[in-house]
């Protein structure tokens, strides 16, 4: 094949990328995986596309290759690539438009003078080029981590990560637990989240990134057992590594979404806390991203698209008839309460693997009853998986997410100060 040859195929390759970057595709059946592959890695590093592109196009007008016919066809393919590439890099830039208009309606309109004054500093609202220019690059100076500790007996599935910064933070770092996401069955705690945990480890929290039993070696609930018991060994060894074991929150990604909103609902649930059924494992806030939160799909969302099958076959190990009690407690959308902790729901319109609706439906109910603020951002053209490695909308979102932790740690601590000054004197 000629050079031209090779560029219009590049230029085909690369519009049909984009097109379903752009293009909302959820009905495809067996071409979903292909589909959500190409969409995310279009959507999320539309300008580095965009930069390859050009210069690919500028260096065959070097060398005279664009006088051959075939090779100005490309150029004409290329050109609507272009323009789409351009619209979803716009896109991205318009993130805080969805995330921060999202905490200013949980949070109040000037949330931020609600945070101490010392802490607003460490507030991010812009982001850095390089950063997402480098989307693979995630270590931040000044931030230690320890690798492969044990926190169950599962080997290493039992295992967990912490990040934190190298100096002490008076009363200890606020904890932010990651809990990673792969269906359930697939991921690595060093694998997801690692630009959020940098960022807030950057900033004075502590970062623990968990594995945790997978199917279909282990059935539900063995998941979610393992996320309390690491929420236990958390509060009662985080202090040895800077930690403030009375302030956790939790998130995580799909599966990852779905284990952190069950566990932040459902706390002390001693069924599943077998052998440290007296552990607190209360959560102070969540901030679940894209996460199943109905395992019954029971408003009908995914009609034809169902996950039922493979999640009865491999996660459940039991059909929804045989035992409709475990699917109904598996979901979060059942366990919702008044005494929900502040949760910040983070979820794209275009992810082709958890639709959009089931998001909204579970905000929907959380927000109805919670007594704690439930803020939830729809970031328009985002993809499942967005956040797991840096681009310009994961790191507008990674700013956001910072706001709120901030945010709900302020209003802890003002709690517990309150609750300080009215105890009687002893």
């Amino acid at each position: 094949m000629s050079w031209a040859g090779v560029y219009f195929f590049l230029a085909v390759v690369s519009l049909a990328c984009t097109a379903s970057a752009v293009i909302k595709g959820r009905r495809l059946y067996w071409l979903v995986p292909m589909y959500f592959v190409t969409a995310w890695l279009s959507g999320e590093m539309a300008l580095i596309h965009l930069i390859w592109q050009v210069a690919l196009t500028a260096l065959l007008a070097f060398s005279g290759g664009l006088s051959d016919p075939l090779a100005q066809a490309g150029l004409g393919v290329f050109t609507l690539s272009w323009l789409g590439l351009v619209y979803l890099h716009c896109q991205a830039m318009d993130t805080p438009r969805y995330t921060l208009s999202a905490l200013r309606r949980a949070l109040g309109q000037d949330y931020r003078s609600d945070i101490p004054v010392d802490r607003q500093r460490v507030l991010v609202d812009d982001i850095v080029a390089r950063h997402w220019l480098l989307p693979f690059r995630y270590k931040r100076q000044g931030v230690r981590r320890h690798s492969h500790i044990s926190y169950g007996g599962a080997g290493k599935r039992n295992l967990l990560d912490i990040y934190h910064p190298q100096e002490p933070r008076e009363g200890g770092f606020p904890v932010l637990l990651q809990v990673h996401g792969g269906a359930w069955m697939i991921g690595e705690k060093e694998q997801q989240a690692l630009p959020l945990m940098y960022h807030m480890a950057q900033r004075g929290w502590l970062c623990v990134a968990i594995n945790y039993r997978l199917s279909p070696r282990a059935a539900f609930p063995a998941h979610i057992i393992d996320v309390k018991k690491a929420i236990a060994w958390v509060r009662e060894n985080i202090a040895e590594y800077g930690g403030n074991p009375d302030y956790i929150a939790i998130t995580g990604g799909s599966a990852g979404g779905h284990l952190s909103s069950l566990a932040a609902l459902t706390p002390n649930h001693g069924e599943w806390q077998p052998g440290f059924e007296q552990a607190d494992t209360t959560l102070q806030a969540a901030v679940p991203f894209y996460g199943v939160y109905d395992f019954l799909d029971r408003y009908k969302i995914r009609p034809g698209m169902s996950m039922e099958q493979m999640v009865a076959d491999r996660v459940m190990q039991c059909t929804l008839e045989e035992n409709q009690e475990l699917w109904q407690s598996a979901s979060p959308l059942d366990h919702i309460s008044a005494d929900a902790p502040p949760m910040f729901v983070i979820q794209g319109t275009h992810d082709s693997l958890v639709w959009v609706e089931e998001a909204r439906t579970f905000v929907s109910a959380l927000q109805a009853v919670a007594s704690q603020p439930v803020a939830y951002a729809e970031l328009p053209g985002a993809q499942h998986a967005f956040e797991i490695f840096h681009s310009v909308r994961t790191d507008h979102t990674v700013n956001a997410v910072g706001h709120f932790l901030e945010w709900c740690h302020a209003d802890w601590l003002r709690q517990q100060q309150g609750a300080s000054a009215t105890q009687p004197a002893t």
